[in-house]
């Protein structure tokens, strides 16, 4: 993960081991690439095979700035195998530019829970979620996704897992070897059935955890380590979210009213 900008630095001819994926926030960043120079505006996302030569220079007198993210090779094949669940080639990028700025968005979205969330499942969940949407949409041959059944069962067992370890951080490898299932075909089933991924549905119990802690008189900060927040504000953010006040604010509604 690389996050910068540059104005009179340009990149020499080199190569990435993995896919090379460039997410341009403001200027214009160019590159020459397979016999050509792309362009990649504002908003829009440029991505490179492994292992072919690219460069990387500023169009504009102001330069670039972009956050790049370098997935190795296996990753994006565990996204395109457990999307269709099934041997595929190696997923490829026949467009070096992707013009869709709502992929530009939402890769932005996940380089910066990436590079603040303390949570290992939601860490795990978003980024393969993020690949084999990529995938899905965006490789040259759109593979297909396998359907999804009715695995009632299996979901119940991850809730319930979740409600017991909510203290805990849960990956989502863990959550997928405790039911037998990819972890890319847990997340879909799940969402499925419940509407959320499992680390939103974890936040769910944390903070309905929180609330009870904070009925008692329990200090916020000892709430939220105790329920599995990295710290106040974490759970600040999350609380505000889905109840609507701040930890503080429904701390002190919960206090008995002075006769």
């Amino acid at each position: 993960m690389l996050r910068a900008t540059y104005v009179n630095y340009a990149f020499s001819r080199h190569a990435h081991e993995g896919y090379g994926i460039a997410i341009v926030e403001s200027g214009a960043m160019a590159f020459d690439y397979r016999g050509a120079t792309h362009i990649v505006p504002a908003g829009s996302v440029g991505i490179v095979q492994p292992g072919e030569m690219h460069t990387g220079q500023a169009v504009l007198e102001t330069g670039w700035t972009y956050r790049t993210l370098l997935p190795a090779v296996d990753w994006l094949q565990q996204a395109a195998r457990e999307l269709t669940e099934r041997s595929l080639n190696l997923p490829y990028f026949a467009a070096p530019i992707i013009h869709d700025r709502r992929l530009s968005q939402h890769l932005v979205a996940l380089h910066q829970m990436l590079e603040t969330s303390p949570s290992a499942l939601e860490r795990e969940s978003q980024f393969l979620w993020s690949m084999a949407k990529l995938v899905r949409y965006y490789a040259s041959d759109r593979p297909t996704p396998a359907s999804i059944g009715q695995e009632h069962r299996l979901v119940e067992q991850v809730r319930e897992y979740l409600t017991a370890h909510y203290a805990h951080n849960i990956s989502l490898q863990e959550l997928a070897q405790l039911v037998n299932l990819k972890p890319l075909r847990l997340l879909r089933t799940f969402r499925k059935h419940t509407g959320l991924p499992p680390h939103a549905y974890l936040n769910h119990v944390r903070v309905q955890r929180a609330k009870q802690l904070l009925v008692t008189g329990c200090a916020i900060t000892d709430a939220a380590i105790a329920t599995g927040f990295n710290d106040q504000s974490h759970l600040h953010r999350h609380f505000k979210k889905m109840v609507g006040v701040t930890p503080g604010q429904y701390a002190r509604g919960c206090q008995p009213t002075p006769k």
